[in-house]
């Protein structure tokens, strides 16, 4: 019973984080990424009940952003093509490939949002020294695995993953540095979330495929990724040791969070997705008999008002005070919370045509995670423990993983035949 608080929170945290994931996947890219990754942090923020996280939210929030957010410069269609063969060496590569990309999704994200948890005024992190040491860990990382060693996961595709696999390096290196154990674990916990949820839900879509449901399985995996990687986020934070901050909001700490979340990145997605020629594809098939070009127009409209009308709303109402140090509640949290992962879904339903046709079901699921996280996110509260850093179990949990892997190879090789969009990296 000890345990019960902690693990409904995680499954908040994690359908949060999937559902979110699972709806990126219609807009992709680093922008889609971003947004989800904002709608974790915040899930984990409100779960928390911590009134000094709240007083940093949205810095909390966007760090989750940018971390998650960067790891959508990675190329994994290929890779995903990799685990749909025949043989045992191209599956296992590719679903090791996933657990790798996932991993780095969830090492940026969950370092990032650790490390702005550890912030505070009397112990800043140097934020301009960790921006260069990663953006030099991107260059060195590259040129060296890349361009001197060869190492290509994905060739003929961009091979992204080592700039990323450099950010952590440094990120990482940066943490133990200044000793922000926390941070690691974070980053650590999300890292392996995400990597194991991204190779599992491959291994669900190519079972799907097999056996014929009807049912969008690619979606299934990007909610694998989300739902392990916010389960595993969660727990690092729920599981670590730290200190008390302010209780405080400063007004000008909250225009540029403020202004990337609520504006920049809905205004990005929607100018990267919201383009004529895809709505038009997608509501003809949705719904042949309908006004199209009319119907894409009035659609283009809503989404760039409602972008809009969100960013400027919330802009407003924070920075309105005259007051430069106030107190942000939880109501307004939850408030921008609900909003902010709404509008993501409804962009969601309006891109797939869902809203005039019953073929994407999945749309209609999305719906019911967010009810079920509007209706409990309030009313949990974990409890926290300090578990520490531990090197030993976490390397026996990483061997198990990749053992794991090899049975889902197993099933998966020998549960089919050839599947269309399989691909061979080694011959």
């Amino acid at each position: 019973m000890k345990n019960r608080p902690l693990s409904l929170s995680l499954l908040i945290a994690g359908m949060s984080f999937g559902t979110a994931w699972a709806v990126r996947g219609q807009f992709g890219h680093e922008q889609g990424a971003a947004w989800a990754g904002a709608i974790g942090g915040l899930a984990i923020v409100l779960l928390s009940k911590r009134q000094d996280w709240y007083a940093k939210a949205f810095q909390l929030t966007l760090a989750s952003a940018m971390g998650w957010g960067v790891g959508g410069i990675i190329s994994y269609g290929k890779v995903v093509g990799y685990a749909r063969g025949l043989d045992f060496g191209n599956v296992y590569y590719g679903l090791v490939k996933l657990f790798v990309i996932g991993g780095l999704f969830g090492l940026l994200g969950g370092g990032l949002f650790g490390l702005t948890l550890a912030s505070s005024r009397a112990k800043p992190v140097n934020w301009p020294q960790l921006l260069v040491e990663m953006t030099a860990g991107a260059i060195i990382f590259y040129y060296f695995l890349i361009e001197e060693m060869g190492w290509l996961m994905t060739p003929p595709r961009s091979e992204a993953w080592a700039t990323c696999f450099g950010i952590t390096i440094a990120l990482f290196w940066h943490m133990i540095r200044h000793k922000q154990y926390a941070a690691i674990r974070v980053a650590i916990m999300a890292g392996f979330g995400a990597g194991f949820g991204f190779a599992f839900g491959n291994f669900l879509q190519v079972m799907g495929h097999t056996y014929g449901i009807k049912f969008n399985f690619w979606n299934v995996m990007e909610y694998s990724i989300g739902f392990f990687g916010g389960i595993g986020m969660a727990y690092g934070t729920f599981t670590a040791k730290w200190e008390a901050g302010e209780t405080d909001s400063n007004r000008n700490s909250l225009i540029a969070p403020l202004l990337l979340l609520s504006l920049l990145i809905p205004l990005i997605v929607w100018d990267q997705s919201f383009e004529t020629e895809r709505l038009t594809e997608i509501f003809q098939t949705a719904n042949p008999m309908v006004n199209t070009a009319l119907t894409v127009k009035n659609v283009q409209w809503i989404t760039f008002l409602l972008a809009i009308a969100f960013g400027g709303c919330w802009l407003y109402y924070h920075l309105k005070t005259r007051s430069m140090q106030f107190t942000l509640s939880s109501d307004s949290l939850y408030t921008y919370f609900l909003t902010y992962f709404g509008m993501y879904i409804i962009y969601s339903i309006l891109i797939t045509g869902a809203f005039m046709s019953f073929y994407r079901i999945e749309q209609y699921l999305y719906i019911c995670n967010f009810l079920v996280v509007a209706f409990t996110i309030k009313k949990l509260t974990p409890a926290f423990t300090d578990r520490g850093l531990n090197s030993n179990r976490w390397t026996v949990n990483f061997l198990f993983a990749l053992a794991f892997l090899a049975i889902l190879t197993a099933l998966a090789i020998s549960s089919h035949g050839e599947l269309h969009g399989a691909l061979v990296r080694f011959e």
